[in-house]
């Protein structure tokens, strides 16, 4: 399979996975889905593109030139490209969860979905912003 199709398919149930946590959050197959089905599907091609290319490419991950080096190879460019669309629709889905368990509103966690899916740890950091002001809330209030 050419890369821009892989691209194209990993983007695609990425994309999947987040739409059913933005639009049906509270539905039961949104969780197996976005935390589970996506993300392993993502692993598994990642795994693939991992084992068939990283033996012998040049660079590694002990500098900043090394980490350029090895993604000028588009087979690990991509690798990690689903790298980033896995571990963030994980902690989308996680965050989805912990939202729900301390009872967010939905409407507000979209943006945090948004900012993850689109920048990751920016993402992140806004929901547990959130989150700790609706705990302090909760503390306040008690």
């Amino acid at each position: 399979m050419a890369l821009e199709q892989i691209f194209s398919m990993a983007t695609l149930v990425a994309v999947v996975g987040w739409l059913v946590l933005v639009i049906v959050p509270r539905q039961p197959f949104t969780q197996i889905i976005s935390a589970l089905i996506a993300p392993l599907l993502l692993a598994a091609i990642y795994l693939y593109l991992i084992a068939m290319h990283m033996q012998g490419a040049e660079g590694g991950f002990g500098s900043l030139a090394e980490v350029a080096l090895l993604f000028q190879k588009r087979e690990l460019l991509l690798a990690g490209w689903i790298h980033y669309l896995c571990f963030d629709l994980f902690i989308g889905a996680w965050e989805i969860r912990d939202s729900q368990r301390l009872g967010i509103l939905h409407l507000v966690m979209i943006p945090c979905l948004l900012m993850t899916f689109m920048l990751g740890p920016i993402g992140l950091l806004f929901y547990f912003a959130m989150r700790t002001a609706k705990l302090k809330h909760v503390v306040l209030e008690a």
